[in-house]
């Protein structure tokens, strides 16, 4: 069992910056992959970017890529979106979550086991 905060989420101008942080407790954390995806209203969960248990490995969405970067510090439970060059395009609740015990860093939605409650990034013009 893993439960996720997300935290950092706020107004920010376009071409800003913000840090997401997503606490994680529960056992054996440090070998669950983890992802961040986001919905804005209307619109489906979207893949973010996902990092696998070792943090040796991570994906992005082409959408993001070159401006986001997630990781993680397995000795603080924490996960990390550093969020570059922000876009309106951006605004969306940004869920943490986490996958299986030593799973690979996935795009899927189905594959991620805990979830965050989400926390609010908007992106003004």
């Amino acid at each position: 069992q893993v439960q996720l905060v997300e935290s950092g989420g706020g107004l920010v101008q376009a071409g800003g910056s913000l840090r997401l942080s997503c606490a994680a407790s529960g056992r054996t954390f440090s070998k669950y992959a983890m992802g961040w995806f986001r919905q804005a209203p209307g619109k489906e969960r979207e893949f973010v970017a996902a990092i696998t248990w070792s943090g040796g490995s991570t994906i992005y969405a082409d959408s993001v890529k070159g401006r986001f970067t997630i990781s993680r510090d397995n000795a603080k439970n924490t996960v990390y979106l550093q969020m570059n060059s922000l876009k309106p395009e951006d605004t969306a609740v940004y869920y943490c979550a986490a996958s299986l015990p030593y799973g690979i860093a996935t795009k899927s939605v189905q594959q991620y086991m805990y979830w965050g409650p989400g926390t609010q990034v908007t992106v003004s013009s």
